[in-house]
């Protein structure tokens, strides 16, 4: 269908009104009919007046359809209306909206006989438009031109493109490699400064010997005779070595490098180290227990009852109370001691469980500190990295020149010792200590035992040392995001509450916010991030932070939650749930607006009803499709709104449907005093509902009270 007949042209006029030349006559038909790319023109009023076959083929509908008909009329809803809000803007601001990109819907179920300049079904199509502002010779607007391209392909080789490069970057970042380059002949292109911190070596050593350089001696031959081979026959290299690395110990890494072809040439080679120390040392170790401890059926049971027992501890007294019980009752050890090392590698802090007394309880853990440089039986263990034996005290005061030191004078009755390195990637973290009531010799299997439990602890301790600096970073990070102190309003009183987990070293994504908003009105709001430790603590922060932003410039919830949504969308993994409850309320009067994204409903006190939760509609999580709604409500002289999240009300053994009915209930019994103070309250809330159930998860609670006015 062309557009002469599908689209009359009437006369149209050149400056003055006079008539177009031949000339302009041509150039206005050759663009209708010949041009590219998409051109139409549309009056103030957003009627589609002029429109080439390009357009209406890139749109999927007939050339006649669009014809003196507004695109709501003509397109699909969502088209549409994206459609009309860049004719308003340009209209509106008169001036020209540029390189804005419009998404064409695939064209459904079309008759054979329509799909004439259609899409073909299930292509959508995406158009770079632009949007110019059309006046008349006296400078008068009249409406709009638009151009349109088709920019499919483009943008999805595009969006190919920043996937690859995304998923690049962020296996090199989450992976532990280390990325280096080589010359298509096999030498040094660029710097490597991961792989120079590792070896210690300086910019000019490595642009003179590379990788090589820092080859194991008796590694080395080998490898370069193999790197050789794989250059000249352009095949992928791929074998392991150990490094010396800045402190001048090896460490085992394996090595994958592959060339990079440009045509039938190789324009370089990309090569990636893994460090697979600890790999190796378990490896070691492994071997050594299938060897040695094949007799020792009990001990290897007891072994993996420690590496159980270990993989669900998360703290080091918890790894230190599984490592000293398994010893003690595998060697028929009397006491036992886990120390280690403080920062500054001079020092040992001791931990040692306290025994069990004769009334069947267990005092407190005693900690205390010795010096590496002393002479006691963990001294030597650390200092040495290797186990210490006194199978009797004639036998310790030989080794030690006198008595073991008196941070364990307690136990004047131990008469034979064992000390054992902690070691960690090869360098010593601590020690593990067992003593006997009985001069005892330590046979070689049990040495071997001792060894592979002390191997475990190290793992377990080094593992639970990570673990709580992170919790430590990510609870500090959660708590610096939260409001330091609550607004002090005349007629409002707030409370809030963070409980961190007890159980998981990880914090969680638990947060909420109070405000003034620049026409004094109280922004509150209240979310959960999912997951746990910093990324959780991260996202939560910027959930929070775009929150405060959006607030500032449009404070109605629905509004904000929904540019949540836009962000969240655009900047947050598909796969990431995030609960948000806001509510905008005027302090003097009570009188609010609130939204819910998909957050536990509010609890409402009032001591003229019985306590209840919202039955506004939760609404979906951030960034799942949604038209947020906002309702009214208002916080009555004397009433409490309560808002918290799911770790209060949910756990492992009670459902969310429990939990928010067991909270009113709880409510319901709160006395009138403590209804009315809102510090009292939250308390009241938190000890109650976690009374008897595991906390495994974090919980945050902000309650807002209306006082009653003065008698």
């Amino acid at each position: 269908m062309s557009t002469e007949t599908s689209v009359p042209h009437p006369r149209v006029s050149g400056v003055e009104g006079r008539p177009m030349d031949a000339s302009d006559a041509a150039l206005y038909a050759t663009l209708l009919t010949e041009a590219p790319g998409g051109l139409a023109f549309f009056d103030r009023e957003l009627r589609c007046r002029r429109a080439n076959d390009a357009l209406a083929e890139l749109l999927g509908v007939p050339v006649r359809d669009l014809q003196e008909r507004r695109p709501s009329e003509a397109l699909p809803g969502a088209l549409a209306t994206a459609f009309e809000t860049a004719l308003r803007k340009v209209i509106a601001e008169d001036r020209s909206l540029n390189d804005s990109d419009l998404v064409v819907p695939a064209a459904q179920d079309a008759a054979p006989e329509e799909a004439t300049g259609v899409a073909p079904e299930g292509d959508e199509r995406i158009l770079a438009c632009t949007w110019l502002p059309a006046k008349d010779a006296d400078g008068e607007p009249v409406g709009v031109v638009l151009t349109a391209q088709d920019v499919t392909e483009r943008r999805r080789a595009e969006e190919v493109i920043r996937r690859k490069e995304q998923r690049y970057r962020s296996l090199v970042e989450a992976s532990a490699q280390v990325v280096w380059v080589a010359a298509p002949a096999g030498g040094v292109i660029d710097d490597a400064p991961e792989w120079r911190a590792i070896t210690g070596q300086a910019p000019d050593d490595y642009a003179e010997g590379g990788w090589l350089a820092v080859v194991h001696p008796e590694d080395r031959p080998r490898i370069e005779a193999a790197w050789r081979d794989c250059v000249q026959e352009n095949r992928v290299f791929e074998t392991n070595y150990r490094i010396r690395t800045k402190s001048g110990t090896f460490r085992h890494f394996d090595v994958r490098a592959v060339p990079i072809w440009q045509g039938d040439a190789v324009i370089e080679w990309v090569g990636a180290n893994t460090d697979v120390t600890g790999q190796r040392e378990a490896e070691e170790m492994r071997g050594r227990l299938t060897e040695q401890l094949s007799a020792a059926a009990l001990r290897t049971a007891r072994l993996q009852q420690a590496t159980s027992m270990l993989a669900e501890a998360l703290t080091v007294s918890q790894v230190v109370q599984v490592i000293t019980e398994v010893g003690r009752s595998a060697i028929g050890a009397d006491y036992s001691a886990v120390a280690l090392l403080d920062d500054d590698k001079l020092r040992l802090s001791v931990v040692a469980p306290s025994q069990q007394g004769a009334d069947g309880e267990t005092g407190p853990v005693s900690r205390d500190e010795i010096k590496v440089s002393d002479q006691t039986v963990m001294s030597v263990a650390v200092r040495e990295s290797r186990p210490f034996l006194a199978e009797h005290p004639d036998s310790l005061r030989l080794q030690l020149g006198h008595g073991e030191k008196d941070l364990f004078a307690q136990h004047t009755e131990e008469r034979a010792w064992v000390g054992l390195p902690l070691l960690a990637a090869g360098a010593p973290i601590g020690a593990l200590r067992f003593s006997f009531t009985r001069p005892r010799e330590i046979t070689e299997e049990e040495r071997v035992f001792l060894e592979a439990l002390a191997g475990q602890c190290a793992l377990a301790v080094e593992r639970a040392l990570l673990l709580e600096r992170e919790h430590r970073t990510a609870e500090e990070l959660q708590r610096s995001l939260l409001p330091s102190d609550l607004p002090q309003l005349p007629g409002m009183v707030l409370a809030a509450r963070y409980n961190p987990a007890t159980r998981h070293v990880q914090v969680g994504g638990d947060w909420y916010d109070v405000f003034r908003l620049p026409d004094d009105r109280l922004a509150v709001a209240a979310g959960d991030v999912m997951g746990k430790g910093v990324l959780a603590a991260a996202g939560m922060g910027r959930v929070r932070n775009a929150l405060r932003a959006l607030a500032l410039n449009d404070p109605r919830p629905a509004a904000v939650l929904a540019g949540l949504d836009r962000l969240f969308s655009a900047t947050e993994d598909e796969e990431q749930f995030t609960t948000v409850a806001y509510a905008v309320i005027d302090p003097e009067t009570g009188q609010g607006a609130f939204s819910n994204a998909g957050h536990p409903p509010p609890l409402l006190i009032s001591p003229d009803t019985p306590a209840r939760v919202s039955t506004v509609e939760p609404g979906t999580p951030l960034g799942w499709p949604s038209q947020r709604q906002q309702t009214s409500f208002s916080i009555e002289t004397g009433n409490t709104v309560v808002f918290y999240s799911d770790g209060l009300v949910e756990n492992r053994r009670r459902g969310v449907d429990a939990g928010l009915e067991e909270l009113v209930a709880v409510a319901a019994d709160a006395p009138p005093e403590v209804v009315g103070d809102p510090e009292r309250l939250v308390d009241f809330l938190v000890d109650r509902m976690l009374a008897g159930y595991e906390q495994v998860d974090d919980v945050t609670v902000l309650a807002l009270h209306v006082p009653p006015e003065p008698v």
